[in-house]
């Protein structure tokens, strides 16, 4: 006889109904939601903000296989500005915009310092005295970096560095710095490479005596009859190499812009119409793309976090397709060589239907933004694109400052591209300024013909539509092309 006890199905059931499954419990069944995916820019986002793990990068750990957090160590700088013209204000709000800068490409701001001046000084930016203060403050507070406020001449980057003996670096090459750490696409890195090697050819310098000059044939070092004269300067050298590079990254953007022509054609060819979104670095932009067309880009809130241009199809209440595209942020003085390398991707904006400028409403200068966007548009000839006026972060502004944006600019709409306030009105206003096809028209298609009556709800606009016996009745407005193909079914008003 068996001492183990008879198994019953429903006492094994009913002693295990108490148990409680624990909180953390995951039963991996299919009926369970899964978890929502991440975006593209949420994911761009992740990988720039993550720290690597290596191993031993400390001399005191006890143990050397002891695997540790990196810690980067930031460049320690101080800001220095001149200011020639403006209210303080003004001066106050472009060196708080240069730190923001700074703190973009990495860096601790230590000190900032300003000096009221008719024009910089032509040999060291600011005053002789203003000089010493700095050296001063560097040494007090172990700075390894200046940054200025202008764009500085060689001469004057090399008197700067020579006296304070640390790394000079000009507002140019502070914004060139923040696009090569955040251009992501093929085209993008080509575009601030061709820029950064613009702005490094004016500035190159000599390596001293010994690297001067080269000796030309087989006279090394200057020997022989004669000495065979002096050969090519190491500086010439330096500059016959960037001008190969930089005709080599012209060749890639013309191959890039030939691409970049052939999709826009194809848009104009059908009818398709683009609304571009331009404005103020950080002020939104990419927020409010992914608010208008769900396009999932990255968004941050620092100085040109998105430097790639980004277009979404996208279509309106009736069925009418369009196009948005968001272009690459603006700034006070935007370096001329930008301008230059990204004038392909900024064709976006002047090819436009319709121009969708972004304004932070939350900042203390907002005029002074519109002002710095419109001097930009000007550059590349986008001044005719009709222009409607997104008042963007009104969760955050002031109300008087909206209203006195709004009296300046009755073109308007305000919007809080984080909250979802007004972005449906800023949709209707959109969909009602895109231009409106050209020709009226009165059909009757056959039943057969769906094809045109779905190609009218893409590209043309529908007043009225009526099923009747021997088809349907369409009446509306399209291009010139779709009215020939709508030509043969027009109805004939009767006598």
């Amino acid at each position: 006889m068996s001492n183990a006890h008879d198994f019953s199905l429903d006492t094994e059931l009913d002693e295990t109904e108490d148990w409680d499954e624990p909180e953390d419990f995951e039963s991996g069944y299919a009926d369970e939601p899964d978890p929502e995916e991440p975006t593209v820019g949420a994911m761009e986002l992740a990988e720039r903000h993550q720290l690597r793990r290596v191993a031993g990068l400390r001399t005191e750990l006890e143990d050397i296989t002891e695997v540790e957090y990196r810690q980067l160590r930031l460049e320690r700088v101080v800001l220095v500005g001149v200011w020639t013209s403006g209210t303080t204000q003004d001066a106050e709000n472009s060196m708080a915009e240069l730190a923001l800068l700074a703190e973009t490409a990495g860096s601790e701001v230590l000190e900032a310092i300003y000096q009221r001046r008719q024009s910089p000084d032509p040999a060291t930016y600011v005053g002789r005295g203003k000089v010493e203060a700095i050296g001063e403050i560097v040494r007090a507070t172990g700075a390894d970096t200046v940054i200025c406020d202008g764009e500085l001449a060689p001469s004057q980057l090399r008197n700067l560095e020579d006296k304070l003996k640390v790394k000079v670096v000009d507002r140019t090459a502070l914004i060139l710095d923040i696009f090569a750490q955040h251009a992501k696409s093929k085209e993008g890195q080509a575009q601030v490479e061709l820029a950064q090697l613009q702005y490094m050819k004016q500035r190159l310098r000599g390596w001293g005596g010994n690297l001067s000059r080269q000796a030309g044939g087989r006279a090394a070092g200057g020997e022989g009859i004669g000495g065979r004269g002096p050969g090519e300067t190491k500086i010439e050298t330096d500059r016959r190499r960037i001008n190969d590079r930089i005709a080599k990254l012209r060749r890639e953007l013309k191959h890039m812009k030939v691409t970049r022509d052939a999709k826009r054609s194809q848009r104009q060819a059908n009818q398709v119409p683009s609304v571009a979104i331009a404005g103020y670095t950080n002020a939104g932009k990419s927020s409010l793309l992914n608010q208008l067309t769900s396009a999932g880009v990255l968004v941050e809130d620092a100085l040109f976090a998105t430097l790639d241009p980004t277009t979404r199809r996208t279509t309106t209440a009736d069925g009418r397709v369009y196009t948005m595209s968001d272009t690459v942020g603006f700034v006070r003085h935007l370096p001329h060589q930008l301008v230059e390398a990204f004038r392909s991707t900024l064709e976006e904006v002047a090819d436009a239907d319709l121009l969708l400028h972004v304004v932070d409403g939350s900042h203390p200068d907002p005029e002074g933004q519109i002002a710095a966007v419109r001097e930009v548009l000007a550059d590349i000839d986008a001044t005719d694109v009709p222009e409607l006026i997104v008042i963007n972060k009104a969760d955050a502004a002031d109300p008087m400052v909206i209203a006195r944006l709004q009296a300046r600019e009755p073109h308007t709409v305000v919007v809080s591209a984080r909250t979802g306030q007004g972005i449906a009105e800023a949709l209707a206003r959109v969909e009602s300024e895109l231009p409106r096809p050209a020709v009226e028209f009165e059909v009757l298609l056959p039943y057969s013909r769906g094809d045109l009556v779905d190609k009218i709800h893409r590209v043309g606009e529908i007043e009225s539509m009526e099923h009747t016996g021997d088809g349907t009745l369409v009446r509306g407005r399209a291009s010139e092309s779709l009215a020939g193909e709508l030509a043969a079914y027009a109805v004939t008003p009767q006598a």
